[in-house]
């Protein structure tokens, strides 16, 4: 047994009791009421789900482990350049301990020995035009991975309940190391007539990726490192990650349930936003015919935008009541690596703009950019255009979280999830 996965276990038998001690006891008591807006409005707020990895502070944003996105960078083992490793995240999320530089590497190593792609998905993928969204291409790549589900061979071979997190764990394992394999694949077909570059084992989990993308440029693999770590995992709730929740509760194995939750990150809603703010940016920038437009000539297309109702993408989020301290990681990574960019530029004076007069509104609880607002300027200044795929990215760095609070699922035993709904004349009743 590998040494991550040893902490693991000692670990989640120790919470594994504790837990059920708790439920035996207190399993009755009151937590919570749910209202009409929480029942007709997504169930937004309402505590269904135990997830360990990572939890949403409306002010301080995403902490993985009780750790805030600062801390996490200055503690885990990074880069040549200093940016974090996301072999060291998830690391912590699974075990909730900051490790050693020597388990990094140890882990880093173990992905490597497991990133080998079977055949049949790369016939899979070419089989689809090239034109396929990426997503779309990213999802079925996922799938034709499925048939080497360890968990789905141990299910079939009678494998008790307790030992379901022990094959979760290994094909979460899989999954990871192979994603990045596959989503480069995706991009090389998709924008690069299929020129395909094959991997560097001397790379790290990150670098490894950019150099598959296209880039050795070192400045573009420390944003990989970033960009890898601070999307890894925004607690259970979000959709991608609910659904992945959801549908692995039914005991799906990982490329089933993490396939289904890459499906939702597809949404307009939900992951696929990255890609409509540089759209809306390069719009904007179209329209005015400059690429280094004032605040003014901003504010003016802002409110074109609202009086046309629609959303400024990037801005706004469900919990968060400050800036994402996400967005602020990039600023601050664009600041000591980019140099007059107009691009950037632009993004950074949309921040000074935006909040106050959405602020103005009345109507808007959070009118602070998300880690959306500030990423595809970053991939765009490396040279990487393509905003279709900003959401593969994603879904590559999602994986991590999603995947680690899957095998703790398992590993708490939680049942089968299973809401109940209502009629619309149930709620009229209770109205009456």
């Amino acid at each position: 047994m590998d040494s991550l996965k040893q902490k693991f276990a000692e670990k989640a038998l120790i919470l594994y009791k504790e837990l059920r001690a708790i439920n035996e006891e207190h399993g009755d008591k009151v937590m919570g009421e749910v209202t009409l807006n929480q029942i007709t409005g997504g169930a937004r707020g309402i505590k269904m789900m135990v997830w360990e990895t990572s939890q949403l502070d409306a002010v301080k944003g995403i902490r993985f482990r009780g750790y805030s996105i600062p801390e996490v960078k200055e503690l885990l083992p990074s880069g040549p350049q200093g940016e974090p490793l996301p072999e060291g995240l998830f690391w912590l999320m699974l075990t909730g301990d900051i490790p050693t530089e020597a388990e990094v590497n140890g882990l880093t190593k173990d992905w490597q020995n497991r990133s080998e792609v079977p055949k049949q998905v790369y016939t899979t993928l070419d089989s689809l035009p090239p034109d396929t969204h990426p997503m779309t291409q990213f999802t079925i790549g996922i799938m034709a991975m499925q048939s080497d589900s360890v968990f789905d061979r141990r299910y079939a071979e009678g494998m008790p309940k307790t030992d379901h997190w022990d094959a979760i764990y290994e094909d979460s394992m899989n999954l990871i190391a192979r994603l990045p394999r596959v989503a480069a694949y995706i991009y090389r077909r998709a924008f690069k007539d299929g020129e395909h570059i094959p991997a560097d084992k001397s790379l790290d989990w990150s670098a490894n990726f950019a150099h598959m993308l296209g880039s050795n440029d070192e400045d573009f693999r420390s944003l990989m490192r970033l960009y890898l770590t601070i999307h890894a995992d925004h607690e259970g709730g979000n959709a991608s990650a609910h659904t992945v929740n959801l549908v692995a509760s039914t005991l799906s194995d990982p490329y089933r349930s993490f396939a289904a939750g890459m499906n939702a990150l597809a949404g307009p809603l939900h992951g696929l936003a990255n890609q409509e703010v540089i759209k809306w940016i390069f719009e904007m920038i179209e329209q005015l015919g400059t690429t280094t437009p004032t605040k003014e000539q901003i504010q003016q297309y802002v409110q074109e935008t609202l009086d046309a109702r629609k959303v400024i993408p990037g801005y706004g989020h469900a919990v968060l009541r400050e800036p994402d301290p996400r967005f602020t990681a990039q600023r601050r990574f664009a600041e000591q690596y980019i140099k007059d960019s107009d691009l950037i530029e632009t993004v950074w004076k949309i921040f000074d703009v935006v909040p106050p007069m959405l602020e103005d509104l009345g109507k808007v609880k959070n009118p602070w950019p998300n880690v959306d607002a500030h990423s595809g300027a970053l991939l765009v200044h490396y040279g990487f255009s393509e905003y279709s795929f900003y959401t593969v990215l994603f879904g590559v760095s999602r994986a991590l979280g999603v995947l680690a609070a899957g095998i703790w699922t398992r590993a708490l035993g939680m049942p089968l999830e299973r809401p109940k709904s209502v009629t619309s004349d149930w709620i009229k009743e209770q109205l009456k």
